[in-house]
């Protein structure tokens, strides 16, 4: 009971309409912290496909930095000494259009697609070029959405001389 000038505090309880619209209110808000962990979930899986879709074409990038350059147009994709891929010019699989200059391979690994290419920046053979263009793509999905990568880099002929 309450009485004027005591200290005393109401002892009734919650009405039925404070606990109805409690119970209204409470699944709202906890269907808003369930879709905000559900956001957060497919944020962390898209910046994780998209690291490893970084590292996967940075390390095309690196393995074609460190190739000797008369094996710049061949691919060990794993490393055993034995070439598994060759880059072509002729417009078939990863290759946009044939006779451009741009040699092409790819490669599919973990949900990521990979693309790599090397062109001679003056426009001739690669193997005479004195400096080539290296870049290389990935592709991959979150979703339904198709995201890409790309990265690129230039290497120079250590046995390039001059104009010939």
């Amino acid at each position: 009971m309450y009485k004027r000038g005591s200290h005393m505090l109401d002892q009734r309880g919650f009405s039925l309409t404070e606990v109805m619209v409690s119970m209204v209110i409470l699944p709202i808000a906890i269907l808003g912290v369930t879709s905000m962990f559900q956001h957060a979930n497919a944020g962390l899986q898209d910046g994780g496909k998209h690291a490893q879709a970084l590292a996967i074409a940075e390390g095309r990038l690196e393995v074609k930095r460190i190739v000797p350059w008369e094996t710049l147009l061949i691919d060990d994709l794993d490393a055993d000494g034995v070439p598994e891929l060759r880059m072509m010019d002729d417009g078939t699989l990863d290759d946009v259009a044939a006779g451009d200059g741009i040699f092409t391979s790819g490669v599919s690994q973990d949900g990521v697609h990979v693309t790599w290419t090397v062109q001679s920046i003056d426009g001739g053979s690669t193997t005479r070029a004195g400096m080539v263009l290296i870049k290389a793509r990935a592709t991959y999905q979150i979703g339904a959405r198709s995201r890409a990568i790309e990265v690129g880099t230039l290497r120079a002929n250590p046995l390039y001389v001059g104009f010939h």
